[in-house]
């Protein structure tokens, strides 16, 4: 199994990024995956989900109608827009079994990448 994260850069505020999870060795058609980021400080924060069963998605309220999540085949995507300081993380992406829902917090053994770095600073 395997969980790689990219995409994450410093930016200004108001820029975009995406992120991008590749996985492999597991059918991800029948999990839910999830954007988690970690900041110095604060608690790790889940901030999109998608159930790829259901195509269901939820989102921390700090980041609706800013951040899009997306999957194509093996990979899933976070989309952020009009990125402020405050979404500066570094952001994990992970997988767990789809029937525990988007209300699950992944554990450690579910299936986490490294993480990625995002700055937002001017």
């Amino acid at each position: 199994v395997q969980v790689v994260e990219s995409g994450g850069g410093l930016v200004q505020p108001g820029e975009s990024l995406r992120l991008s999870c590749e996985t492999s060795g597991f059918r991800l058609d029948v999990y839910a995956v999830g954007w988690f980021r970690q900041a110095p400080g604060k608690q790790r924060e889940g901030v999109a989900k998608l159930n790829n069963k259901n195509n269901a998605t939820d989102y921390a309220d700090s980041v609706k109608g800013r951040f899009t999540i997306s999957r194509d085949r093996d990979t899933v995507y976070l989309q952020m827009n009009n990125l402020k300081p405050d979404d500066s993380a570094v952001y994990l992406c992970v997988a767990w079994p789809a029937p525990y829902g988007l209300g699950y917090a992944p554990k450690e053994y579910d299936f986490w990448g490294q993480g990625t770095q995002v700055t937002v600073s001017s």
